[in-house]
């Protein structure tokens, strides 16, 4: 991963070195991280978009394209809609892994649930066997019941 280029709208070095640590933490094998360090970005205008799409459509790991999709539709205020047009792009990506990560993205946008898995697991029948424990055995002779104490 090369170093990113300021973009002269940070404030001090400070905000650089905060965006790249948030980045770094974007390419996370981890996707908690990733996820984390995408809403952090989210909340970050145009440098976050920036870094954002770059991990969505660039050469990098399943976890930071995902991760990056949440990040985008998780963007607040004026660039919610820059962020939709952004998905909606990549919606029509030939790269299945972007194309499926944009859709989903865009569904939960919309409020609508994403589809479940595409092979339907097999329907419960309620039917299951009850098995004895194993262990001390259960009946006890005549003599043991009338020596036992308490009756």
């Amino acid at each position: 991963m090369e170093k990113r280029k300021p973009s002269g709208r940070e404030k001090d070095e400070a905000a650089v070195e905060h965006l790249s640590q948030l980045r770094a933490k974007l390419h996370s094998e981890d996707i908690s991280t990733a996820r984390r360090a995408a809403y952090n970005l989210s909340w970050m205008q145009e440098d976050g978009l920036d870094i954002l799409k770059e991990a969505l459509v660039g050469n990098f790991a399943r976890t930071a394209k995902k991760a990056a999709a949440y990040g985008l539709r998780s963007m607040h205020g004026r660039m919610k809609k820059m962020a939709s047009e952004v998905l909606k792009q990549g919606a029509k990506h030939r790269d299945r892994t972007i194309r499926e990560a944009c859709e989903k993205a865009l569904l939960l946008m919309e409020g609508k649930a994403p589809q479940k898995a595409r092979f339907p697991k097999k329907p419960k029948t309620g039917k299951f066997n009850i098995r004895g424990i194993p262990g001390k055995s259960q009946t006890r002779t005549k003599s043991a019941r009338k020596k036992a104490p308490g009756r």
